[in-house]
Order: structure tokens, then C-alpha cells, then sequence
């Protein structure tokens, strides 16, 4: 019988070790910062059942659920499309038990039935933090400033590519449409044409939103009022134009006080901008959005977010206002590896140190001072295999491995370990009693000094 070729799912990827120390030390400066911030984490089954998700995202969506049935099961259930529905049916089916506001992070795979590509992926992780329960500004300026420091702990900004976080509000965005003269049916088809503008250009959105039926006059006096955009200037513009209109008014409001907030938070002006293009594309936002974005050189979005203050109504008899952000973790991770953002010391193994057994007799040795070394917080593994040192060395320098411990027989009768750090060959033999202690020392100096 011939040997099954192995292969994957298209859109699906294996994550082999190396790279797993790329994605560990992504998500553990995001966890962390998330920490600082004072968000819990939550974790939620990759099944829901299937009422739950249809018809939240939007008719662009809906394509790209997966659905998902055992041959016994009288369920019906899908793949979760994003973290954001999830936790609005964890809100109404718990609300008694999370005082608020509640303030939660969740990594977690999501799938989407999209075409894989470079950078698009069928099954991949997101990083959302979301705050249920306030209805202020300060709630969406936190996550908008803690994702700023997370970009800079990642290397952008400063050290590294620019970014630059694009906000906008849904609630102006509807005034504007209305100050047009778009019809409240055709709002939709509007979100997707602007939503279009960096890609096509206001000429491409204007064919586009003509070819959908909007008036020519009412497609001229919408792009008048998107070609706005800056540091927040043009909000006193927008609010000569639009003072008829509540919602509008309303959403220029809530942009200047969240500018006024982002200054409090020492974010820095050429980190955020405001952009009447920007429309983010599911259908339930209501107030403040916002895109980080690599602005030089120009890479494209790596994370969004915004106000839903309706959505945890689907499931329960009130709703709660809402605002929460998705980082855009793998595109991140593939900037960093194409921008050579990551320390150098992720290239080596997570291991610290080999320690080597010479034979059989030696053995109990060699297991008791791996443990003590683990007892002092070092990363070890220990040889299987007895004799041929070479080739236990050999095995350390193939994974790794910087550091070999050896434990010999004339080690042990002078009471002493030898080690042997690979990369220079340099050895040193250490008293048995405090040889755990002082590798620990020794080798967290390495460490401390490559990470300079």
C-alpha cells in the first residue's frame, strides 16, 4: 500500500518551533500590555451554534462562515468568524457574574472561507480586548493608547516603520451620507464604496456610488466632505456644514473628545489622524472606528476596532454600550519577519542548556542536576543516549542549544560540572554544590547582554 501524501488544507498552516518563539513572544507583549491595562482574559469554544453568528456581520460576511455538523448531531453549528459576536453572547448569557465595566483580552483562532493568499490565511489568531459596559470616550481613547504602546514595545514608531492610527465614527459618517442626500437604504452600499477610497481614489468611489444608483449631485457633495481629513482642524469644517444634523454633530463631538483624551495619553500626534475615508467594513459599529496602519513605508492595516453599543442587544432584552479593538496579529507577525523586527536571540532555541550523560552509570547524576538547574528556572533538556559526547554536542549545536553540561566520571569524582557553551567553545567547570546557582547567573547574563 503507498505511503498517504502528507498535506494541508489550503489557507491552513503547521507551526514549527522556530517560528512558534516568533508568535510567543508577539502575543506575550500584547498579553502583557493588556495586563497593564487591567483586562482579564476569556476564552470561548470555537463552536457556536450557527443562529448565533449568522446576520451580525454584514452580506459580505456570510460567505466565509464555515459550518460545521457530526453525522449524529441534530445541531446546527459554525467555525467562529471573529471574537467580537462570541463575546457579546458570553456578556448575555453571564452578565450576572462580571461586574462593570468588564474589561476582557481573548487570543484565539478564528476561520474565514476566504481565497488564501500572501498575508490571508483560512484559519488564523486574533488578539481582541474589548471594555463592556461604558458608554465614555475614555473606554475607546485606553484601547487606542494601549495599542499604541503595543506597536512601539513591537518595534514601530520609533525604532522601526511608522504607524499611525486612522479614526473616524460611524455617526458622522451617517450625517454626512445624510447631508448628501443618500437614502438611509442605500447607506450600505455607501459604506462599501467609501470603504474602497485608498484603493480606488475618489474618482473610483464616485463611478462606483454612481454605478449604485446615488445621484451625481449627492455623490459630489459627499466627496467634498471626505477629502476632509488630518489632525482634527477639519472637524470645525465638518461642523459648519453638518450643524443640521444631530448624529453628525454628535460624532464630531465624540472625535474631539477623544483627541483631547489621546493627548492626556501622551500619544504622540503623528501616531493617530483622523480620516472621514476610513469605514470599516462590519455592519456593527456605531460610533468611534479606528485602523492602525504602517504609514511609512506604506504596509497596509495590521489592526481595528471601534464602538458597538447595540450588538450584545441581539442576545439579551437591553443592550450595553461597548467598544473593543482586534489586533491583527499574523499580518503583524509577517512584518516583523520581513522588517527584521525581532530580537536576535529568538533565533536560538528556548532551551538553555543540554545536559549530557556519559554512561549509564552517570545517569542519576545527570537527572539530578537537570532537575536542580529546572528548579532554578533554567530551560533543559537531558540526553536520552549515553557515550559519543561529540554526538550529543553535535545534537545541542543542531537545535540550538547554547550551553552543554557535562557530567563525567572524573567530574563527578572532583566533584565539579564542566560546561561548554557552543558558539565559542569556551568552557568552564563550576563546584558542584553551586554549579545550578551559578549557571543560572551565568547563562541569564548571556542572555541579558545579546538582548542589548
Amino acid at each position: 500500500m503507498a505511503a498517504l501524501r502528507p498535506s494541508l488544507p489550503r489557507g491552513m498552516r503547521d507551526f514549527l518551533p522556530a517560528e512558534m518563539r516568533r508568535r510567543d513572544y508577539v502575543f506575550g507583549i500584547i498579553k502583557d500590555y493588556c495586563a497593564r491595562y487591567g483586562f482579564d482574559a476569556l476564552a470561548t469554544p470555537s463552536l457556536e451554534k450557527r443562529e448565533t453568528l449568522l446576520g451580525k456581520y454584514g452580506e459580505d460576511a456570510q460567505p466565509l462562515i464555515y459550518h460545521a455538523r457530526h453525522e449524529s448531531g441534530k445541531e446546527a453549528l459554525s467555525l467562529r468568524y471573529d471574537l467580537t459576536v462570541p463575546l457579546a453572547r458570553v456578556v448575555a448569557m453571564h452578565g450576572n457574574e462580571l461586574p462593570l465595566p468588564f474589561k476582557r483580552y481573548q487570543f484565539a483562532p478564528v476561520w474565514r472561507a476566504e481565497r488564501p493568499q500572501r498575508g490571508r490565511y483560512r484559519e488564523f489568531y486574533q488578539c481582541d480586548a474589548d471594555i463592556v459596559g461604558s458608554a465614555s470616550m475614555a473606554a475607546d481613547a485606553e484601547l487606542i493608547a494601549m495599542l499604541c504602546e503595543i506597536l512601539r514595545a513591537l518595534g514601530f514608531g520609533e525604532r522601526g516603520p511608522q504607524f499611525c492610527v486612522r479614526i473616524n465614527n460611524r455617526k458622522l459618517l451617517h450625517g454626512i451620507g445624510e447631508y448628501a442626500g443618500v437614502e438611509a437604504a442605500q447607506l450600505p452600499d455607501l459604506y462599501r464604496s467609501v470603504d474602497k477610497f485608498e484603493r480606488i481614489s475618489a474618482e473610483g468611489v464616485r463611478a462606483e456610488l454612481v454605478d449604485r444608483g446615488i445621484a451625481e449631485d449627492a455623490v459630489k457633495r459627499l466627496l467634498e466632505l471626505l477629502s476632509l481629513s488630518g489632525e482634527g482642524a477639519e472637524l470645525d469644517t465638518l461642523r459648519e456644514k453638518l450643524t443640521d444634523i444631530p448624529s453628525a454633530c454628535e460624532g464630531i463631538d465624540e472625535l474631539n473628545e477623544l483627541a483631547a483624551l489621546l493627548g492626556a495619553y501622551d500619544v504622540p500626534p503623528q501616531n493617530f489622524r483622523f480620516d472621514f475615508t476610513m469605514v470599516r467594513g462590519l455592519g456593527y459599529y456605531t460610533g468611534p472606528i479606528y485602523e492602525a496602519v504602517i504609514a511609512e513605508p506604506n504596509l497596509g492595516s495590521i489592526s481595528g476596532g471601534g464602538r458597538y453599543d447595540q450588538l450584545i442587544g441581539i442576545f439579551r432584552r437591553e443592550s450595553l454600550p461597548t467598544t473593543g479593538l482586534s489586533i491583527g496579529v499574523e499580518r503583524i507577525l509577517d512584518l516583523m519577519a520581513e522588517l527584521d523586527l525581532f530580537p536576535p536571540c529568538l533565533t536560538a532555541s528556548s532551551v538553555d542548556m543540554l545536559v549530557s550523560v556519559f554512561n549509564e552509570e552517570t545517569r542519576s547524576a545527570a537527572i539530578a542536576f537537570a532537575q536542580e538547574l529546572r528548579e532554578f528556572g533554567l530551560r533543559v533538556e537531558l540526553s536520552y543516549e549515553t557515550g559519543r559526547l561529540g554526538q550529543q554536542f553535535r545534537l545541542a549545536d543542531r537545535k540550538g542549544i547554547p550551553h552543554v553540561a557535562i557530567l563525567a566520571p572524573d567530574e563527578l569524582a572532583q566533584g565539579v560540572v564542566r560546561s561548554k557553551r557552543l558558539v565559542d567553545g569556551e568552557e568552564r567547570v563550576w563546584p558542584r554544590e553551586t554549579a545550578a546557582a551559578e549557571l543560572r547567573a551565568h547563562i541569564r547574563g548571556i542572555s541579558s547582554q545579546s538582548a542589548e
